[in-house]
């Protein structure tokens, strides 16, 4: 363990609430015998505060606890497991601070059961062991939680990038927005914009890259013009709100922090609100929801009017839809397609209000292939001449009652060539979102049974089945089992 002032305090913090607990004494009773005020004993059992000695004595007097063995670092099994996860590098790793919670809400949940706790934290990291969870995965998945305890929608960001936009005249549009966010660069924070990375054959997989020292924006000049827009928006966010802690790379290498994951996703936010009006965009979505027929060329309409990827766009409207029209049971699906080994993993999900299906936990296994975001990728593979296509689709979950409204949009990935992504949006269709979207009974808009994966489908006769249920299988298996022992047991 790693023994500094905070472990010293929390594992004296640790003995005595377990002592105390031991002998059914409670902080008033303990405060009494001991002359110690009842909120200086809380402060010291969470591990606050660290009390003379002479007040160390009078509560091992009180406890009839030998008064070496409360000072000793020393742990019984009961307590060992706690202490060292609370003074851990792992405690040091977690952003509990963004969640609300401190050190000493931790001791106090701890040290309530701590045998009970420590055996649920070993479980923890077991698991993650044998998932191969990384430190990294970890950061990404708390900033995901992050997000959807605020509904993806951050007021400071949206004022921040109106702000911007005010104070620096931005004409956002394709046209004039790169030259002006080059000279913001170069005239305020002394940055130089070079489109010269494609140059640096070890570096051709990244979209740019950013030297500290020498001042400069390294962009891959094969980026399409939005693209290019957010990464220097997203740099201009960093370099506004004066961060430390972030990536240097468009593509992260190694996350060294979760502040370094949040400030990159501040970044990020900030960058598709200067590119994306938030105004703008309830104004163009409320128009799109007031048509009684969809309209694929309409949706193109839309996104083409902002200087922003298809990407920004649909991830756009997950910050934008929960706030500015109640449907915040939603959520945000990326797939890739690798064209040359046909195969497609989920690289970004986000789920907001409730969990929904597909996970990035079945990567694996082969995702129902009657999912509009995997049919639209190979849509787009037979039109090599569009950048992106869009689609919509009413999604019923195989054994339940949720309905999903998918409006999913396939693209190409720039610069990388035979690599495309599908985005989908995914709404519940509730009341709400019946009021709002007058084109949801359009009969032109597909309805699917799908599932998550083939291997978790009971569905006999779907032709579009990439493998077999066997994971299905093996659960019928598993409750045919437990029926029989049940009938037994009856008998």
């Amino acid at each position: 363990m790693i023994l500094n002032e905070e472990t010293i305090r929390l594992i004296l913090g640790l003995k005595i609430r377990s002592s105390r607990a031991d002998k059914g004494i409670s902080l008033t009773e303990l405060a009494q015998q001991t002359g110690v005020s009842v909120s200086y004993l809380n402060e010291i059992e969470k591990g606050k505060k660290h009390p003379k000695p002479s007040k160390i004595a009078l509560i091992a007097d009180a406890l009839d606890v030998p008064y070496d063995q409360l000072v000793s670092l020393e742990l019984d099994k009961k307590l060992l497991t706690v202490a060292r996860l609370l003074s851990s590098e792992v405690m040091k790793e977690l952003p509990l601070e963004h969640f609300g919670i401190d050190t000493a809400t931790l001791v106090d949940v701890f040290s309530t059961a701590p045998a009970k706790f420590g055996a649920f934290v070993n479980t923890l990291i077991e698991i993650a062991r044998s998932r191969d969870i990384s430190v990294e995965q970890f950061y990404f998945d708390a900033l995901r939680s992050y997000q959807e305890m605020r509904e993806n929608y951050f007021g400071d960001l949206e004022q921040l990038a109106l702000q911007f936009i005010e104070d620096k005249n931005l004409n956002v549009s394709i046209d004039a927005i790169l030259k002006q966010l080059e000279l913001i660069l170069k005239e305020e924070y002394s940055i130089t914009v070079s489109y010269t990375l494609q140059n640096r054959p070890n570096l051709v997989q990244l979209r740019s890259l950013f030297n500290q020292q020498k001042s400069k924006l390294l962009v891959n000049k094969d980026l399409t013009p939005e693209q290019k827009a957010f990464v220097l928006a997203k740099e201009i966010g960093f370099q506004l709100m004066k961060v430390e802690a972030r990536p240097h790379t468009s593509v992260w290498v190694k996350a060294e922090s979760f502040d370094a994951v949040l400030n990159n996703f501040r970044a990020s936010y900030f960058a598709g609100a200067v590119l994306i009006s938030c105004d703008q965009l309830v104004e163009d979505m409320e128009g799109f929801f007031a048509m009684n027929k969809w309209s694929p060329e309409k949706i193109h309409e839309i996104i083409s009017h902002y200087p922003a990827s298809p990407e920004v766009f649909m991830y756009r409207l997950t910050s934008i839809l929960p706030k500015f029209f109640g449907l915040n049971q939603l959520f945000f699906l990326k797939f890739d397609h690798d064209e040359l080994l046909n195969e497609v993993h989920l690289s970004k999900e986000l789920h907001l209000s409730g969990l929904h299906n597909p996970h990035a936990s079945f990567m694996n296994e082969h995702y129902c292939n009657r999912w509009i975001s995997i049919w639209l990728l190979n849509d787009l593979v037979e039109a090599p001449s569009e950048k992106f296509i869009s689609g919509i689709q009413r999604s019923s979950y195989v054994d339940s009652t949720n309905e999903y409204l998918l409006l999913t949009i396939a693209r190409r990935s720039e610069p990388a060539k035979g690599r495309n992504s599908s985005l989908s949006l995914g709404l519940l269709i509730n009341p709400l979102l019946i009021q709002k979207v007058k084109f949801l009974n359009d009969e032109a808009i597909k309805r699917k049974l799908v599932n998550i994966t083939c291997e978790r489908c009971r569905l006999e006769d779907c032709k579009e089945r990439g493998a077999e249920p066997k994971v299905y299988i093996k659960q019928q298996q598993q409750q045919q089992l437990i029926k029989a022992i049940d009938e037994y047991l009856t008998e």
